[in-house]
């Protein structure tokens, strides 16, 4: 297996944050790759890595360091996304579900535009979610997905209405990860007026607590690859919140998101981590070396080394680009960042089905025996090009449009009125009433 000294510069790396790369592959080569194998079988979700990755303190990573968090950098949590990826797919993917509200109250609470009002409302709501992923080590979900469109193309289906007391809000969320092994759900719903159309402005998000009355979960979870996520129906119907329940503000999650775009590009850290596990299982495969198989040299063969070659090569650009990209991250990027990070989006779904499907070619028809795990990394593999809100369609459609157009162009492009282009970065010019 490889260690991060084979594809990281660590001189580049904090100490703090090498150290825990590090012990996230001895917890993987201990427990998470093997507890993988009934994870994908039973579609069960990943509880005892949880637990280890709790007891470790890794469930605070983002957290700012004041509150009793490790205070990473996006660049230094997507490095640890990436490794657990190596192991099980499935617990980085949820790892990042949880991670990402965390993210959201740090990174968004930093935002530049935010004036001293808002700021001092979004305190004491972030405090409290610190405190229960601290010290109650709660666990939050992040469902945002309704399925059938974009969730940035038009305002959250999901919506509330202010009541005495506080909101109810009704609605449903498709594909939500943790569903029913988490304990707090990040609800992002639209707050809805008599009279009025429903406005991206009037954007809210609640924590959800899982017992809350009239949250529900439904359906069943058994899907090609990424088992483990149980990423199932979650449906709320008439669930009360108050203004303690608040994540943010009102209005200031769609305030600062497309000035954070990065933040929508989380997803890839686990399919680095994929990538990676499918290259270094046909380097073992093919050097005899792979617990329980027959001690087979099968380097002889010339086409065999020629596509390890090309897999090393693949897998090489795709990190690099990755890599700085989430270096550089950060509020307010630049039109150029912004290209290089849907670039690298767009390489890592892509690049991961790509070198999967060579590993399985180059390894033959064993490998795809569900006694190995090159079959479930293949079929993990699968997943990320279709997930919103950056799917590789949009990040194509995004890519030649920045590229393309000059950002006063943006809002009279021809084209899918309809489709995705309202999560496109549009450069920072700030409204008047932020700037």
């Amino acid at each position: 297996m490889s260690t991060i000294a084979d594809y990281y510069d660590l001189s580049r790396i904090r100490p703090e944050v090498i150290d825990v790369l590090n012990r996230i592959n001895e917890m993987g080569q201990e427990s998470f790759a093997e507890r993988a194998v009934s994870i994908d079988i039973d579609a069960s979700f990943p509880v005892e890595n949880y637990k280890d990755l709790a007891a470790e303190g890794f469930l605070t990573l983002t957290v700012p360091t004041e509150f009793g968090g490790h205070g990473f950098s996006l660049g230094e949590y997507a490095m640890v996304g990436a490794e657990i990826g190596k192991y099980c797919g499935a617990t980085a993917l949820t790892f990042n579900m949880h991670n990402s509200s965390m993210m959201w109250s740090r990174f968004m609470f930093d935002m530049p535009h935010l004036t001293s009002e808002d700021r001092a409302a979004f305190a004491p709501l972030r405090a409290r979610q610190f405190r229960r992923a601290v010290k109650e080590q709660g666990i939050y979900s992040q469902p945002i997905s309704e399925a059938g469109a974009n969730w940035t193309s038009k305002p959250i289906q999901t919506n509330c209405r202010k009541v005495e007391g506080g909101w109810v809000i009704n609605g449903f969320k498709k594909f939500a990860s943790l569903a029913g092994y988490c304990d707090y759900y990040s609800i992002v719903c639209t707050e809805h007026f008599d009279g009025v159309e429903p406005r991206h402005e009037d954007t809210m998000n609640f924590v959800v607590h899982k017992d809350t009355p009239g949250l529900s979960i439904q359906g069943s979870w058994d899907p090609l690859g990424m088992r483990g996520t149980n990423s199932r129906d979650l449906i709320l119907k008439d669930v009360m919140v108050t203004e303690e329940d608040m994540m943010m503000p009102p209005g200031v999650f769609i305030k600062t998101l497309p000035y954070w775009p990065h933040m929508m590009a989380t997803l890839s850290p686990t399919y680095m981590g994929v990538a990676q596990s499918a290259y270094d299982f046909t380097v073992a495969y093919l050097r005899g070396e792979v617990a329980g198989q027959p001690a087979v040299d099968r380097r002889i063969f010339a086409t065999k080394r020629l596509a390890v070659a090309q897999m090393y090569s693949r897998l090489s650009a795709m990190r690099a680009l990755w890599w700085q990209v989430f270096m550089e991250a950060q509020g307010m990027p630049s039109r150029a960042q912004v290209l290089r990070m849907y670039s690298a989006q767009y390489n890592v779904m892509e690049g991961v089905q790509e070198i999967a499907a060579l590993a399985i070619r180059t390894c033959g028809g064993q490998s795809m025996l569900k006694t190995l795990p090159l079959e479930r990394i293949y079929r993990d593999s699968r997943c990320g090009a279709l997930m919103l809100p950056y799917t590789t369609e949009i990040m194509e459609d995004y890519l030649s449009v920045l590229t393309l157009y000059d950002t006063d162009e943006m809002d009279d492009l021809p084209g899918d009125q309809d489709g995705a282009r309202t999560s496109l970065w549009r450069g920072n010019d700030l409204p008047a009433e932020e700037a």
